[in-house]
């Protein structure tokens, strides 16, 4: 018997994911002029479809390919091949605060959302009040 729905699991994940990018944005500023230093980025590749029991099926060669049946969740992928600076540096700041500032407001969109389904929990315990 599960004690929560699909909806908290599917929230924390949701947490999990941001809080995890959040991360990987800091350290992108933090290292806005350190030498060689590629910037890295969080997907959340498959997840949704995942969630929703989605499944998606490549009937052309040329269509993107969505996954190969494995599980993914959220992992750090270094951008590779770019570089926006002389030092080999590919950190674009204006780029890292906007992905950032973006980050927060959904970030604190999951959280609201999950705080509203535990009072709603917790008015149901109390009995409606």
């Amino acid at each position: 018997m599960k004690l929560f729905n699909d909806t908290f699991t599917t929230l924390e994940s949701s947490l999990n994911h941001s809080s995890k990018k959040n991360r990987a944005i800091s350290e992108n500023i933090a290292n806005v002029d350190t030498p060689g230093y590629k910037a890295k980025d969080v997907v959340f590749k498959n997840v949704l479809s995942e969630e929703m029991g989605v499944s998606a099926k490549r009937t052309n060669e040329r269509h993107l390919n969505f996954g190969n049946g494995q599980p993914t969740a959220h992992h750090t992928v270094r951008k590779e091949g770019t570089t926006y600076n002389h030092n080999g540096n590919n950190v674009d700041i204006d780029k890292e605060m906007n992905d950032l500032a973006k980050n927060q407001i959904q970030y604190q969109a999951l959280v609201d959302r999950l705080s509203g389904k535990f009072n709603s929990l917790k008015s149901v315990i109390r009995g409606g009040n």
